[in-house]
């Protein structure tokens, strides 16, 4: 049995249904003054990455602090628009039940994500999710800009090493980085890839979706 297992969120545990990108316009005008015309691929990319590829798109140029004020201004905007998420947005079939069962059992959980870290809160928060994870030992764009770079941020802050813990994602990028950083990778074709395209990125493990939950739980170990 693992003793951490780590999540990814969006497209994992919870669709947001359009929503994140609306805020993630906005932010970017807030910040740069400029209206979004075209936003760098994002799927399976961290919100860092994300800005400096987008702000290449304007040609403005990149700089740490500009990053800083726009998680101020995303994770903000989250908080503001809360209740809309809320409506417009759902957690994935069988994420809470995974999560409570895996709570049950007392394995540890967090997540390990591209997304800043009041956002991430925010949507955990609004979907019912946040009481089965500890998020002071996940990582988050603060953090880094790859899925190793997170995936090991987040295993040394929960002390654990990387055999004894396990990633869910539902992207190529989330398997490649957990494969590099020796985690067990379960992958679920629940975003953009398919099944068979996580399989050949080298996931241990491809689920359809989370609803059957023996299944899932014994996908990750448990």
């Amino acid at each position: 049995m693992p003793e951490l297992v780590l999540w990814d969120i969006d497209h994992t545990l919870m669709a947001t249904r359009g929503l994140g990108r609306e805020l993630w316009r906005e932010a970017f005008q807030q910040v740069t003054g400029v209206p979004l015309r075209e936003q760098a691929a994002v799927t399976g990319s961290t919100e860092r990455v994300i800005l400096r590829e987008t702000l290449r798109l304007h040609n403005i140029p990149y700089d740490d602090g500009l990053f800083v004020r726009f998680a101020d201004a995303l994770g903000t905007l989250h908080v503001r628009r809360a209740a809309e998420l809320r409506e417009r947005g759902h957690a994935l079939p069988g994420a809470a039940a995974v999560l409570a069962a895996l709570a049950e059992r007392s394995v540890r959980q967090s997540v390990v994500t591209g997304n800043v870290r009041q956002a991430a809160e925010v949507k955990l928060a609004v979907f019912g999710l946040d009481s089965y994870v500890r998020l002071d030992q996940g990582a988050y764009a603060e953090d880094g800009e790859g899925r190793p770079e997170l995936l090991r941020a987040a295993l040394e802050r929960a002390a654990v090493a990387p055999s004894g813990a396990a990633f869910l994602g539902d992207t190529p990028a989330d398997v490649a980085g957990g494969r590099e950083a020796g985690v067990r990778v379960v992958a679920v074709a629940t975003g953009r890839t398919s099944a068979s395209d996580l399989r050949a990125a080298g996931a241990h493990v491809v689920l359809d979706e989370l609803s059957d939950t023996d299944r899932t739980l014994a996908a990750i170990g448990v």
